[in-house]
This record gives structure tokens, C-alpha cells and sequence, in this order.
């Protein structure tokens, strides 16, 4: 490890490409800055010394040991010229999408590796799904991998960070998809059916947020679609499963005995076969085909390495590590098999994995650790510590005992693993006092030490009895139910049986995270004891869990019936009850929400979410970075997304024990993380539908010529020079070390001069006149005079370079100006309306802020609040707008989706109005027309 001391590991801010990194050496990471992007690596898994295994740290990321992702590297650098070029070859509907996502003026902005993973996508199949394409060697190289590990699927791995909004990207990915699949049915690159896959119920019922008709949906929430959009995504069918939905049913009433009989020898006739399963599990789609598929942490589906030695590899596992290296196989044949059976019977167009990790892991027969080759985009989690998008894992790496094997609460399992129970130890023989491996106890009490300081400045920040506030989470991963039962009762106390028979609670020796108090335990359990695994699968808890954890469920039992006094507790079996309290560790108002410690048995779920984790302990195995990384991916997410005064976020840490990681590290404690800033819902009241404002959505104007033939009138004006300036048409690309390469536009360059006029006539036609498709012709016509006489072209540019986005604007303005010139008649200028929402109200407006606001009166404006930018211009323009008695009604225009367009060189762009008000002029109520041939609403529109 380097002794470099980083103060402040942030370098890049969230919303924009990372522009630095630090530098990694022989000795780890360093506190030399490096200026430009860090180029996608993967940690090299290697084998363990037979000697001296113990004075290593296996997962060590070191220069010596970090390998370049070359197709990624690749496949980035495209997709980036790609973007600067204005993201050619995409349908309307795409760039619509594009052009929202990454506007500046956003209020909910998206982090730059969201954007960058769709786009990838998007580059892909949308751009480079035609083998003339210049690229199309990514997509044949992506089928190729898809042969050898995953036949019959075409798969494309989106690698982000724990924390880094895999499920933004996910929202993203089928608004692309549906909006295009609903603008023209008949192209076959969209899709409007999507099946969501993943690994357990606590992420399935995460999801949920991906179907437009859930009350929290994401499109909405997170700003995904524009407001016109957001109706024609309820045309999409999307289904919500976890892979033991692909697992055989029984079906029948026959005895045991008879189905063991009859299913010898061949299929059983009492399971469901792959096409019921399918059917059953896809029966929401209905007759739709060519589905495209996302898996959610899709590093648990895969298939096992053909010709990989299974008997072999599984030899060399003992206990834990080989009974959980099964039970992974097993379920990864399960996903992998039911996703072929998908495409069997409806097909697959493409499948979607989305993994912080995907890498093989054991048990697949590559070696674990090795990424998956169809990964097309990567934002690590160091990129994500660089961005601040997660909190900065902190490790031991030092002590005072001198050892040469390093810090003890570092690699702590190796000093541990012989003093603690086997899996199978009977609960009896744990009874009592809780005897725990001295390096153990030691590790628990310098952690808790640590958790009481972020406690304290908790409390004093915050106030424990703050309304959503909740408390700094500890967390435990052990690796089985034995050790997590005593590490369970050291920290939240025990039941002690006495010489007469008799019992009493015992307290714990962490006061803050026991569950005693006064000889009792307590009715608001501090630390709860968890089987994440067993509660995934939705399968029962074993019988031993179950007594282990039987107070702490009488418990929460309790709690449930005083919360939900009509609600009958009966009807909650014990694995609902235990389940919504794991999901709601941090989240308030719920039955988690003051829960200060977790234990639990496996590792956490990755869709367990809560964002108030300060210190992790792992008391288990990590042989390699990759379970370091998934155990401590648990405790990344940010409590507080407010950015600094300079765009960034500031940093927040997880304090790490047990978990060999190697990364950043870092002076002292640091300060605390900055509260979450208050957020206020901002919505329209029905009471208050009296004050509703509407307006037209308009998106352009046109003029209407008083003649049916359409002419052009060129002049100086309308020439247009293109230079290598602006778009570079040769790119010399050099690695660290190797043969450099020449990157050019010829895949553009080959494109029919006859092509660019046919494209910029139809963007003409769509623009300007799209009520007039026999318009089309003559607009070819005069497009190519155009092209003929007015382009200049310099360097090494050439015509066809007018296909790329930027400069076809220019040039259709440029164009589009001669023909106005050109009439001599009495022109009219016209609106154009949005084709799909064409109105727009404030009874639409529903959203959360942070910026300061002002209660609106509610005899004058239909939503609540005014969201101030300033820190007292709105306010005082609010006030204003109340006491003149001409304003019928006003809204502060946010949330609202109303701009007023123009076109500056060529961009289009639009004019935010800070008001809308309704104004009593004395000539009655403005009108709207739909048809475009009237906006005098826009009168009253200030």
C-alpha cells in the first residue's frame, strides 16, 4: 500500500466525464494526479503462495497486477467520437431522448456513466446493427462471445459501481427501447417488451419502480421521459421476476413415492416443462416476440466454462466456500437456462446485464475473478470514488504490533478462522456467554469505538428524535449461521438460564447496538440477526435460524401490531415480517428505521439500499477483489447528493474492517458526511384545480407559403464551410505499448452523396412542413441546388460529413431561410405543436426540490410552492404577482415542461419564462387551439 495520505479523493464531478485520476504504482494507488480519463483496467486474479500465503494480500491492487480491458477501451473511444459528433444515425425519437437527458438545465441531472452506459447501448444497437457499419466488428465480436458462453443470447454487459444508479440506467434503457418501438412498430432494432431478471425478491420488489403505472415510477421521478412521452409508455409490457421464477413447479396431486417412479428414466411428467415455465413466468407479455431482457446483477447468470474441470475445481474448496461455490452453480444454471428457454419459444432481441461486478465467480470453472468478455462499458468503483458517486471505503493499514503480515483487522479471517464454529454446531452448544477469538472482540470494540463518534455527531447534528432522521448503520457479514449467532449475542445480549431454572437477559457489550435494557429486551430491537439468502429465495427459514432470531421476531411482532392497529399480524408469516425490516434498515417511518446494526449470515443482498452504513466488518473469507468489492459495495451508497460550491460532491466515508481491500487511504477520521438537504414536494392541489394554467407545447415554427410550390432564394448567407475544426475526420489512437492505429470516417465517407440530400430534405419535411409529405420532392430539389453551389469544404472534409448532427442543422437552417426568403407572398408563421401531448397544465406538476421555496397563496396559484434559484427574486416576483387583482392565476414555470423554442446556428433551443400568469385583460378567457393555426393562450403567458 502507498503511504500516500489523500486528503480529498474527489477529482471529477458527477455529471461530466472524469477529466482525472490518481495514479496507481508498484505500492497501490499514489496522491499523484493524473490528467485525463483512467482507461478501463481489471485486477488480475492470481494463485495463492503456498508459502508465506499469510504475509499477502491476495487482493491487492497493484501496477504489477492491473490488465487494460483493451475491447472496452475500444468500443469507449467509438462511442465518444460517436457523441462529439452529435450521435449520427439515430432515430428522432433517440436524439429527443439524448438531447433531454443531458441538458444542462436540468433539474434532476444525471450522472455522466448513466448517460455513457445508454449511449452505449444505443451506439451499438441502433447505430452499428448493420454489418456495413464501420463498427459492426463489436456487435460480430459480441456475438462470437455469445456462442462460446451464452448460446442463442446476445448479451451486453454494463459494468457501473455500486451506487453509481443502475436502475436509472435500466429506466433508461426501456424508454429508449418502447418510445422507438412505439413511433414506428415496424422497426425491428426496438422492442416494447421487456423481461427485468434478477437475483431475489428484495430487488425484484425494488424494480417495481421501472413499470410506468407504479406510484413511484422512475420515468417521473427521476425525469426519464419528457412530459409528452410519458403516456405512450404505458403501450410497453414489462415483466418483474427473480431467476427462481425459472425453477420447475410441481403440478399434479400424485404421492412422493409415485413421481419418483414415474420420473425414472426420463423427464418427469409431474414439472413443468421449459415452455410452462416460460409461459408462466411471461404470461404478462402475452403474443409479444423479440423481447429484449435486463439482468439486474447479472454476475449470477452465467454458464459453466465448457471444458472446465467441475470435479477438479470443487476439489480444492473446503466447507463454506464450497458449499456456497454449489449453490451459485446451481442457480446460475437455473437464470442462464431460463433465459434460453425465453428465447426459444419468444426470442430475444438482446439481453441487457447490469452488474457492479460482472465477473465469473467460483465455480463457474474460469478462474474467479475473470470479467466477462461481452462487457461493453465500465465505470469501477474507483472511477465512482474519483466522481464522489459512493462513499470512500476506508481499511487498517497499519498497527502497533509489529507483525509482518500487516494490520490484524485488515485480513482478520486468517487470524480467526480455527477458533469459530462450524457450520452445523447445534444451538445448544452455543448457549451462554458468547466466546469470541480475542483478535475478534478486539476488532468489534475498535470498530464500535469508531461507530460511537459517528453516533454522537449524529445525534447533535441530526437529533435522534428528528422527524427522518435515522441512525448510522454497523454492519456484520459472517459465513454462517453458528458464528453469526454468537457474534449476535456479544453485541445485542443473551438469554442466561440460572442454577434454579430460571432465566434473564444478559446485555451486550456494544451499548449502543444492544437489545437489553433493565433485564429486558427491548421492544425496538437496536441490532437485528439476518439469513439475507434464505429470505432471497422466499423460501421458509431453517428451523435453526429461527430460534436463533425467535425473540427478536416476537418482537418486531409487536411493534407491527402497535404501527398497523387493523392489520392482522397473523396473516404475516415470519420470513414477510423479517424481510420488510432488513429492506427498511434507514428508510423512515418504517419498521427498519431505527435499526443500528445487522448481522447477518451471508452477504447482504445486493438490493438491500440503505445509504446510512458508516462501518462494515466481515467475518468470512475474501479470497479475491472481487468479494471484497461485493461486500463492501453494501456500504457505498451516499446519504446526501447536495454538490459543493464548485459542482462536487464532498466526500463521505464507510469505515472497513475484515475486508482486505486496497484503496484510498486517508488522514483521520474526517469530517462528517453533510446531512441530506431538506427536500420539499412541490404539486399541484386539486382543491385549487380553479387556478389551473395550460399552455401549448410548442416545439418549432413554421411558415406557411400562401403558394403551393416551394422555391429557394440563396445568397451569401447560405453558405456553409466545413473544416476538420470542428469534427477531426482522421484520429491517431496510441496505447501505453503496442501498435498504434489510425481511426477515420470512412464508414461516413463511403455514405451516397444522394443520401445527404435525401436526409436533410426529410429533416426539412419534418420540421417545417410535416403536414405536407408531397412537399418532399421539391425540398430534394432544392437541397441539392444548395449542396451544388453553397458548401465549402476544407481540409479533408467531404459532403457526406452534412449526415452528422450539428452541421445538418446548420445546413437545414441555412436552407430553410433561402425558402422563406424566396416568397413573395403573404407568409404566415405557425407554430408547431408536440405530436403526442400538444397541451400541457400545472395540474401535471409533482415533483421533490432542495432549493429554497416560497408557500404559495392558495387563492392565487394552483401548486403549492414557488422553487427559488435566487435567494430572493422569485419570493419577491411571487409576492408581486399575488397582490396585483388583474392575476386570475401564476406558477413559477418548474416542473412544468414549458419553453418557448428558437434556433441559434443552427441549435435548437429553448426560453424558460420564470412565470406563467393568467391575466384578466378585460377580453375574456384566452383560448388554445390544438390545431397549430392559433396560440393565443400565449398572450397570457409572461
Amino acid at each position: 500500500m502507498a503511504d500516500a495520505v489523500i486528503d480529498n479523493p474527489i477529482l471529477n464531478a458527477p455529471f461530466a466525464e472524469p477529466a482525472r485520476h490518481w495514479r496507481f504504482t508498484e505500492e497501490g494507488i499514489s496522491s499523484e494526479i493524473v490528467e485525463g480519463r483512467r482507461v478501463s483496467s481489471y485486477f488480475m486474479p492470481i494463485a495463492k503462495s503456498k508459502k508465506g500465503s499469510q504475509m499477502q494480500f491476495e487482493t491487492e491492487w497493484t501496477s504489477d497486477r492491473v490488465e487494460e480491458n483493451v475491447f472496452i477501451n475500444q468500443v469507449r473511444e467509438r462511442v465518444a467520437l460517436w457523441r462529439t459528433g452529435g450521435w449520427p444515425g439515430v432515430t428522432a425519437t433517440t436524439r429527443r431522448l439524448l438531447e433531454y437527458w443531458t441538458d444542462p438545465e436540468r433539474e434532476r441531472k444525471l450522472f455522466f456513466c448513466q448517460v455513457e452506459a445508454v449511449e452505449t447501448a444505443i451506439y451499438l444497437l441502433e447505430v452499428v446493427n448493420k454489418q456495413t457499419h464501420q463498427d459492426a466488428w463489436i456487435l460480430n465480436a459480441l456475438r462470437d462471445m455469445a456462442a462460446d458462453a451464452n448460446p442463442g443470447l446476445l448479451r451486453i454487459a454494463l459494468k457501473m459501481a455500486t451506487g453509481s444508479g443502475k436502475t436509472v440506467v435500466m429506466a433508461m434503457l426501456i424508454a429508449w427501447q418502447a418510445l422507438n418501438k412505439a413511433a414506428n412498430k415496424q422497426d425491428a432494432r426496438f422492442s416494447d417488451a421487456f423481461l427485468i431478471v434478477c437475483p431475489g425478491i428484495t430487488i425484484r420488489d425494488r424494480l417495481r419502480v421501472l413499470l410506468p403505472e407504479d406510484p413511484d415510477d422512475y420515468y417521473r421521478e427521476r425525469d426519464i421521459v419528457p412530459p409528452e412521452d410519458r403516456g405512450r409508455l404505458s403501450e410497453a409490457k414489462i415483466v418483474i421476476t427473480n431467476f427462481h421464477g425459472f425453477l420447475a413447479h410441481d403440478r399434479g396431486n400424485a404421492s412422493k413415492v409415485t413421481k419418483q417412479l414415474l420420473a425414472e428414466g426420463g423427464a418427469n411428467p409431474f414439472q413443468e416443462t421449459p415452455d410452462q415455465v416460460v409461459r408462466r413466468v411471461c404470461r404478462s407479455l402475452g403474443t409479444k416476440e423479440g423481447i429484449v431482457v435486463l439482468n439486474d446483477e447479472a454476475h449470477h447468470c452465467y454458464r459453466h466454462r465448457v471444458g472446465g474441470d467441475e470435479t477438479d475445481f470443487f476439489a480444492k474448496l473446503k466447507g463454506d466456500e464450497k458449499r456456497e461455490a454449489k449453490e451459485r452453480e446451481e442457480h446460475a444454471a437455473v437464470w442462464l437456462s431460463g433465459l434460453q428457454g425465453v428465447h426459444a419459444k419468444m426470442g430475444v432481441k438482446a439481453v441487457f446485464d447490469l452488474s457492479a461486478t460482472p465477473f465469473f465467480l467460483s465455480g463457474s470453472g474460469y478462474p474467479e475473478g475473470t470479467l466477462f468478455p461481452w462487457v461493453v462499458s465500465d465505470f469501477s468503483l474507483i472511477d465512482a470514488i474519483e466522481a464522489g458517486l459512493v462513499k470512500v471505503p476506508r481499511v487498517p493499514v497499519a498497527d502497533d504490533t509489529g507483525a509482518a503480515t500487516g494490520p490484524v483487522y485488515r485480513n482478520l479471517w486468517v487470524h480467526i478462522r480455527d477458533d469459530l464454529p462450524k457450520r452445523n454446531v447445534r444451538q445448544q452448544d452455543l448457549a451462554g456467554p458468547p466466546k469470541l477469538p480475542a483478535e475478534l472482540q478486539g476488532a468489534l470494540h475498535s470498530l464500535y469505538g469508531n461507530y460511537g463518534c459517528s453516533y454522537a455527531q449524529w445525534r447533535e447534528r441530526e437529533g435522534a428524535q428528528t422527524t427522518g432522521s435515522t441512525p448510522p448503520v454497523f454492519i456484520v457479514v459472517c459465513n454462517n449461521t453458528s458464528v453469526s449467532k454468537l457474534v449476535f449475542d456479544y453485541i445485542a445480549g443473551y438469554e442466561k438460564q440460572l442454577a434454579d431454572g430460571a432465566t434473564v437477559w444478559v446485555p451486550g457489550e456494544l451499548e449502543l447496538l444492544g437489545n437489553v435494557a433493565d433485564g429486558q429486551w427491548i421492544d425496538r430491537p437496536n441490532t437485528i440477526l439476518v439469513d439475507s439468502a434464505q429470505l432471497e429465495s422466499e423460501e421458509a427459514m431453517s428451523a435453526e435460524f429461527k430460534k436463533a432470531a425467535a425473540t427478536e421476531i416476537e418482537r418486531f411482532k409487536g411493534e407491527f401490531r402497535a404501527r398497523f392497529p387493523g392489520r392482522d399480524v397473523d396473516t404475516l408469516t415470519d420470513e414477510d415480517l423479517m424481510r420488510e425490516v432488513m429492506n427498511t434498515v434507514g428508510k423512515p417511518g418504517r419498521l427498519g428505521e431505527q435499526v443500528r446494526c445487522v448481522v447477518s449470515v451471508s452477504m447482504l443482498t445486493e438490493g438491500w439500499d440503505a445509504n446510512t452504513v458508516t462501518h462494515i466488518l466481515g467475518i468470512r473469507a475474501f479470497g479475491t477483489q472481487l468479494l471484497c468489492e461485493q461486500v463492501v459495495g453494501r456500504g457505498l451508497r451516499r446519504r446526501s447528493y447536495a454538490v459543493n460550491d464548485h459542482g462536487y460532491f464532498d466526500p463521505e466515508y464507510a469505515e472497513v474492517y475484515g475486508v482486505p481491500f486496497s484503496f484510498i487511504p486517508s488522514a483521520g477520521a474526517g469530517p462528517p458526511p453533510a446531512p441530506p438537504r431538506p427536500m420539499t414536494r412541490v404539486r399541484a392541489l386539486a382543491e385549487r384545480d380553479h387556478l389551473a394554467i395550460a399552455f401549448p407545447r410548442v416545439k418549432g415554427y413554421r411558415y406557411e407559403s400562401a403558394t403551393a410550390r416551394l422555391e429557394a432564394r440563396f445568397d451569401d448567407d447560405s453558405r456553409l464551410p466545413i473544416s476538420t475544426q470542428e469534427v477531426p475526420s482522421l484520429t491517431d489512437v496510441h496505447p501505453v505499448v503496442g501498435e498504434t492505429v489510425e481511426h477515420t470516417l470512412d464508414d461516413l465517407h463511403e455514405r451516397r452523396e444522394q443520401e445527404v440530400a435525401f436526409a436533410l430534405a426529410k429533416v426539412l419535411l419534418e420540421r417545417y412542413w410535416p403536414d405536407q409529405p408531397w412537399a418532399f420532392p421539391q425540398l430534394v430539389g432544392i437541397v441539392r441546388e444548395w449542396l451544388a453551389g453553397y458548401v465549402t469544404l476544407k481540409d479533408h472534409t467531404f459532403v457526406q460529413m452534412l449526415l452528422l448532427h450539428e452541421l445538418a442543422d446548420r445546413a437545414v437552417e441555412r436552407i430553410y431561410k433561402a425558402i422563406v426568403r424566396a416568397d413573395d407572398g403573404d407568409a404566415t408563421l405557425r407554430a408547431i405543436l408536440s405530436p403526442y401531448d400538444r397541451t400541457g397544465s400545472t395540474r401535471n406538476v409533482d415533483f421533490d426540490t432542495a432549493k429554497p421555496v416560497y408557500a404559495t397563496d392558495p387563492d392565487r396559484c394552483h401548486v403549492t410552492h414557488v422553487v427559488a434559484d435566487t435567494q430572493s427574486w422569485e419570493q419577491k416576483m411571487a409576492q408581486v404577482l399575488e397582490d396585483i387583482d388583474e392575476v386570475r392565476s401564476y406558477v413559477k414555470n418548474e416542473g412544468l415542461g414549458f419553453s418557448i423554442p428558437y434556433t441559434v446556428d443552427g441549435d435548437q433551443r429553448g426560453y424558460l419564462p420564470d412565470f406563467l400568469a393568467r391575466v384578466d385583460d378585460g377580453h375574456g378567457e384566452p383560448s388554445l387551439s390544438t390545431s397549430g393555426e392559433t396560440l393565443n393562450l400565449m398572450e397570457s403567458v409572461t
